[in-house]
């Protein structure tokens, strides 16, 4: 491959040719995380269980391998509810389980 970006019409020498394989990589070593759609989902409901007085409090983790939406009553306890999101298990059972 030829890298051309030092000869553009408007002088901009800013474009950068990455190999597909870092690329890849890049992304992979990226914790996984709850992107906007699903992220309004759960705090849509979060919402409606806050206003009936059930939930107080949550927490998000973004791990290596999975995403953690984790629901309390109280601050101090342990989670009510935790929603994981694991996209290893997307084609098996679906990315999603309530625990």
């Amino acid at each position: 491959m030829t890298d051309r970006s030092s000869g553009t019409e408007d002088g901009d020498a800013s474009a950068i040719l990455i190999p597909l394989h870092e690329a890849r990589r890049e992304r992979l070593d990226q914790p996984v995380r709850f992107d906007r759609r699903e992220l309004d989902q759960i705090l849509r409901l979060y919402g409606r269980m806050v206003a009936a007085n059930e939930w107080r409090d949550y927490a998000i983790d973004h791990l290596a391998d999975r995403a953690v939406f984790s629901v309390f009553r109280r601050t101090s306890e342990v989670p009510l509810f935790q929603i994981v999101k694991d996209p290893k298990l997307a084609r098996r059972q679906g990315a999603f389980t309530v625990i």
